[in-house]
């Protein structure tokens, strides 16, 4: 199956049709998106705005960038360890 990626402004978007009152399942066969995936999005992107989606998004994509970073420091780290470790 096709996965697709909202923007933050869909994703606000959604979120605000379903405060205003519209049904939660309506809304996921409208625009194609599991209930999980709704709800999922609603904890974690409710009462935000636009900017803050933006922004967060952002942070996310720099943080796992810097996860990357550190794991490979540290596969560096531990090979350098082993070869200093062996006896010639």
């Amino acid at each position: 199956m096709k996965r697709k990626r909202f923007t933050e402004q869909q994703i606000h978007d959604i979120l605000k049709e379903s405060e205003a009152g519209a049904n939660s399942l309506e809304l996921c066969r409208k625009y194609g998106i599991s209930k999980n995936t709704f709800y999922n999005w609603r904890s974690k992107y409710g009462g935000m705005e636009v900017s803050d989606l933006q922004k967060m998004r952002s942070l996310e994509d720099e943080n796992s960038k810097l996860k990357k970073l550190v794991a490979e420091q540290a596969l560096d780290v531990m090979a350098l360890k082993a070869m200093l470790a062996k006896k010639y």
